[in-house]
């Protein structure tokens, strides 16, 4: 089953329990999808792949939304923007903690034989392919940064 499959099926399972948040969610996932999948050049198609880029991208907004009603005095509508962020990330892989993350650095690094901070561009185009999904590119980078100073 696709996510983009899954995520429909999860809309009815969401109807039926009337979970109006996760509905909510679910459905602006549900759009965003349709979207990109009609977007000239997708061919009617939405790989598992590029979909769980969409939804990373949407988790982010949310997180920075949030964070802004934070700064504005207005938790009411950040803790709205929180719940949906779970059900979002509901969807996208365990993130990796930081020593797994450090972990496969430092394999990269030795694959690589980077040595200092000039080689940090080919570590970080490997390091952020490898971990699609699984890591922030902050996090990525101050810990390549770390490793090859």
């Amino acid at each position: 089953m696709t996510l983009f499959d899954q995520v429909n099926e999860d809309i009815k399972a969401a109807m039926k329990a009337r979970d109006k948040v996760r509905l909510e969610t679910l459905r602006n996932i549900k759009k965003v999808f349709l979207e990109a999948k009609t977007a000239p050049g997708a061919n009617d198609e939405l790989s598992d792949e590029a979909a769980l880029k969409i939804i990373q991208k949407l988790a982010k907004q949310g997180k920075e939304t949030a964070q802004t009603y934070i700064a504005n005095s207005r938790q009411d509508l950040a803790d709205d923007e929180l719940a949906q962020v779970a059900v979002l990330e509901e969807y996208l892989p365990k993130p990796l903690t930081e020593a797994e993350i450090e972990a496969s650095l430092r394999d990269i690094i030795a694959q690589t034989g980077a040595t200092g901070m000039k080689d940090m561009g080919r570590v970080m185009g490997q390091a952020t392919k490898q971990m699609a999904g699984k890591a922030e590119g902050g996090t990525i980078s101050a810990i390549v940064k770390r490793l090859l100073a």
